[in-house]
């Protein structure tokens, strides 16, 4: 379990590092990013490993990045250009 863990916060690191790589501008400060893809994936990797048992830590990894996903897209803001709308409402 503890190579689980410290395997899924890395892992939720790099996942919050492309994030920051790709999404930079429609992202809050980089610290929260970090902090929630980090606790995300450690998150991820608790609910998979209870869900499942011991001896998947293959799956217990992915479950970890998926949630960590989940949550950083969370984080994601609209981006400044918005549509126009033809009829002004």
């Amino acid at each position: 379990m503890l190579l689980e863990s410290l395997g899924s916060v890395l892992l939720g690191l790099a996942l919050s590092w492309a994030a920051v790589h790709h999404l930079g501008d429609r992202l809050p400060s980089r610290r929260a990013v970090f902090a929630t893809g980090a606790l995300g994936a450690l998150f991820g990797a608790y609910v998979t490993h209870v869900a499942l048992g011991p001896g998947y830590t293959l799956a217990t990894l992915l479950g970890a990045v998926a949630i960590g996903a989940v949550l950083l897209s969370l984080l994601i803001r609209p981006s400044t250009r918005r549509l126009r709308r033809a009829f002004p409402f």
